[in-house]
């Protein structure tokens, strides 16, 4: 199968192409920047194009070339409907790396067309959210009539200008939970709690994260909840900006933030991602009161993400999953992120 990597010169698409190349695969390589995408294609030797995602006929002309497309250029609530409505009309398979919930329940909204194309649409295949997916699948098969699910996680790594500038556009959205199957607004910060993860005890905040929507597909758990690690004095912070989120929804506030990303964001240094770890936590309950926990400690998050992104490729070839809306769990099972090195996971 070939595919296409779509904004392969951004950080993470950088780690993905050139992970591509070293495991002998011939992706063709593109992005809105010409230079910069012909930079990295003659650097490893790959085929290029160069496009924007407005430009509708160059995109499908391109679609038309490969059975996969893997897209990296975010945000991707401003990307991924233009490049999803393509792949249906070309019939090609869809992946991207996104960790936003109206993504994932943009694929989800597509499900049947998707189906009706004979394509797979499954955003999300790096760390955002494969490990987080197969870790509540998992716990769903320890306690199958679980109704809440909470899952954490906490990284050793920074990140990449691309991630900062999704979550500076997400200041002013606020947070959000399942609750009896339906995905709810609530304020920043709206619940925290104490967890030990990697052997020291530390303070967790409730986020928006993409499992709020994802989960709810692989495992049917109508309550879910996303918490993320957060030094105390910041969650203040983010409790007082949520008395404010009108104004960082404000063009000029948005600008000058996102502008300051792009100066000063970078992402980790290799050494970075070679020592970092993630560490994962999940929980599920029913109503008897039975509970279910788990831990998986696996690499750091952008590499994981290169890892895992050619994994699902690797897989499409060899079996493609069936048709429609699919997560990494469901596609592949719950045991999918256990075949990542140095990857671990253990009952509580």
């Amino acid at each position: 199968m070939k595919f296409l990597i779509y904004g392969a010169y951004g950080y993470t698409g950088q780690l993905i192409s050139k992970l591509a190349k070293a495991k002998g695969y011939s992706p063709i390589l593109a992005g809105r920047d010409e230079i910069k995408t012909q930079s990295l294609a003659n650097e490893l030797e790959l085929e290029y194009t160069s496009f924007d995602l407005s430009d509708s006929i160059k995109l499908e002309a391109t679609l038309n070339k490969v059975d996969i497309v893997l897209h990296c250029a975010g945000p991707f609530s401003a990307t991924a409907k233009v490049m999803m409505e393509a792949c249906i009309r070309t019939k090609t398979h869809y992946l991207d790396i996104t960790g936003e919930i109206e993504v994932f329940e943009l694929g989800a909204s597509m499900d049947q067309v998707a189906k009706d194309a004979g394509i797979l649409i499954m955003p999300g295949v790096g760390f955002d959210v494969v490990p987080s997916d197969c870790l509540a699948a998992y716990l769903k098969l320890k306690l199958p009539d679980a109704n809440h699910l909470e899952l954490a996680f906490m990284s050793e790594s920074s990140t990449s200008r691309g991630t900062a500038l999704t979550m500076t556009q997400g200041i002013g959205k606020g947070g959000a939970i399942r609750k009896d199957g339906k995905i709810i607004p609530v304020p920043h910060a709206y619940r925290s709690r104490s967890l030990n993860l990697d052997g020291k005890e530390k303070s967790f905040v409730s986020i928006p994260w993409g499992d709020v929507s994802t989960a709810y597909y692989s495992t049917g758990i109508p309550n879910i909840m996303v918490y993320t690690a957060m030094h105390p004095g910041q969650i203040k912070k983010i409790k007082m900006v949520e008395k404010w989120r009108w104004f960082f929804n404000l063009s000029f506030v948005q600008n000058y933030l996102q502008n300051k990303v792009r100066k000063t964001v970078t992402g980790p240094t290799e050494q970075m991602r070679e020592n970092s770890r993630c560490y994962l936590w999940g929980e599920v309950k029913n109503d008897k009161g039975e509970i279910k926990s788990a831990k998986l400690t696996t690499l750091e998050g952008y590499k994981l993400t290169a890892i895992t992104s050619l994994m699902v490729i690797e897989e499409m070839i060899k079996e493609l999953p069936n048709p429609g809306y699919q997560t990494p769990s469901k596609a592949f099972g719950a045991d999918f992120i256990i075949k990542v090195e140095n990857t671990n996971r253990e009952d509580i």
